[in-house]
């Protein structure tokens, strides 16, 4: 295998089955990823507490003690670390489970290193996809609080001084264009300053 292709990404296996855990660490680790191993939840979620960030979580469902499920639920929510399920059997309820965590995939075992690394490259790919549309999400936001503060701030410029929804949106532009700022800026500062007027009366 090309181990150039992979050789950025690193992933996290969790399962108590030591020599599974072994199996499988070596063989994506000659398949060129940058493995890290956990035999439980509680070691997971140590390594990750310590600042860890895997690119993709590979996690056993069934562990004693608490359940991989419990681990993908919290993944899904903390910083959003994509995750691949393994499983010893079948179960629809399982695999509805996992679709609900956020799981990107899902793997009946025995699994060898030649059925895993498609899975992790579609789960990689997933997982990339997904970030670019939260960014994308969170600029969008951006954008609209943006558009919400400069709408604001031309009300107040309107009453301020007079001036009609254009003449006002004009004002602020010009200024914000002579002290090189962005409106957005200037809209937030003018909110400011207008709300501390009337904390002053």
């Amino acid at each position: 295998m090309n181990s150039t292709i992979n050789s950025k990404h690193t992933l996290l296996l969790v399962d108590d089955e030591r020599l599974v855990l072994a199996t499988l660490a070596q063989g994506l680790s000659k398949a060129g990823y940058a493995v890290s191993t956990a035999e439980s939840v509680d070691e997971a979620e140590a390594l990750l507490a310590s600042g860890e960030r895997p690119d993709l979580v590979i996690l056993d469902v069934s562990m004693p003690g608490r359940s991989g499920l419990e681990l993908a639920e919290r993944l899904h929510s903390f910083d959003h670390i994509p995750f691949l399920l393994l499983t010893a059997y079948s179960d629809q309820a399982i695999v509805e489970q996992a679709a609900a965590c956020g799981a990107l995939g899902y793997l009946v075992k025995p699994v060898d290193t030649r059925q895993l690394v498609p899975a992790i490259e579609a789960a990689l790919a997933r997982a990339a996809e997904l970030r670019s549309l939260r960014m994308t999400g969170q600029q969008l936001q951006n954008a609209l609080d943006g558009e919400r503060e400069i709408s604001i701030a031309v009300g107040i410029t309107m009453v301020q001084y007079r001036l009609g929804r254009k003449a006002a949106f004009e004002l602020l532009r010009k200024t914000a264009r002579s002290q090189s700022r962005r409106l957005a800026e200037l809209a937030i500062d003018v909110i400011k300053a207008s709300e501390a007027l009337n904390l002053g009366r």
